[in-house]
């Protein structure tokens, strides 16, 4: 069932935006921010995360944050990659509902606005990269790292490398920070019991820069993070509460 404006109206949304010597991007990525937060029917708040950038990145974040209340920023101290720097910012979300996507523009925060209808019945939305404008070893060696990992955990997820996702954050609270944890947000939120939609978004060429990732990142690396995954799926436990009580003092508790 899509989501109902009642439901919406009660909802609030963190959009994480990991930065690493994103500076020719940046202003750019504002722009186009701005358009999706101009329509979007959730209390939106955007959160950059500068993973430790040497580039100018951080002064950017500064005057961006600084002149526009609805974009904030933490900053690590050193680079610590994109896994630490999304679970930084689910540590530092005060939301209900949690976005990722990459500040490169290579996606389209209006794509965000077809994510809505299918919450609350799904979990996650996830992106999966319609004619995707990349270099042709780009392309192959992602199309290789997804299929191996479908085959090795048989997870569904199309498109994991896909930069744009919703998800509820009592999912994203309970992420295990792990190298490479971004690689399974999806596989993750489904061992939770969750339930994951996945529709086409746009996608377009690099706006400015250079990708942080090349053929050693995204064929021998997630296939070793597969390994690590399918370890921690075997040990993985959930639990549900069937009854609590709290004392007439207790935090939260009425009076």
């Amino acid at each position: 069932m899509p989501a109902t404006p009642d439901y919406l109206a009660l909802q609030s949304l963190t959009v994480l935006v990991p930065v690493y010597n994103e500076e020719e991007s940046l202003r750019q990525f504002v722009v186009e921010m701005n358009k999706f937060l101009e329509q979007t029917p959730v209390a939106t708040t955007v959160l950059f995360v500068n993973d430790g950038s040497t580039d100018g990145s951080l002064t950017i974040l500064r005057e961006i944050c600084r002149h526009d209340t609805r974009y904030e920023f933490i900053s690590l101290s050193q680079n610590r990659g994109l896994s630490t720097a999304i679970k930084a910012g689910v540590d530092h979300c005060r939301t209900t509902l949690l976005g990722y996507i990459d500040s490169d523009i290579q996606t389209s925060p209006l794509d965000f606005l077809k994510f809505f209808e299918f919450f609350p019945e799904f979990d996650m939305v996830n992106g999966i990269r319609a004619k995707r404008q990349d270099t042709l070893v780009k392309k192959l060696s992602s199309k290789v790292a997804n299929t191996v990992r479908r085959t090795l955990i048989n997870d569904g997820i199309q498109d994991t490398g896909c930069p744009l996702k919703i998800l509820k954050i009592e999912y994203a609270r309970r992420l295990p920070l792990f190298h490479g944890m971004h690689r399974f947000l999806g596989a993750l939120v489904q061992l939770q019991g969750g339930r994951v939609k996945q529709i086409p978004v746009q996608h377009f060429p690099r706006f400015a820069g250079t990708a942080k990732y090349n053929l050693w990142n995204r064929a021998w690396k997630p296939l070793v993070d597969t390994f690590g995954f399918r370890w921690i799926r075997s040990r993985w436990k959930n639990y549900e509460i069937g009854e609590q009580q709290r004392g007439a003092g207790a935090p939260g508790s009425r009076a």
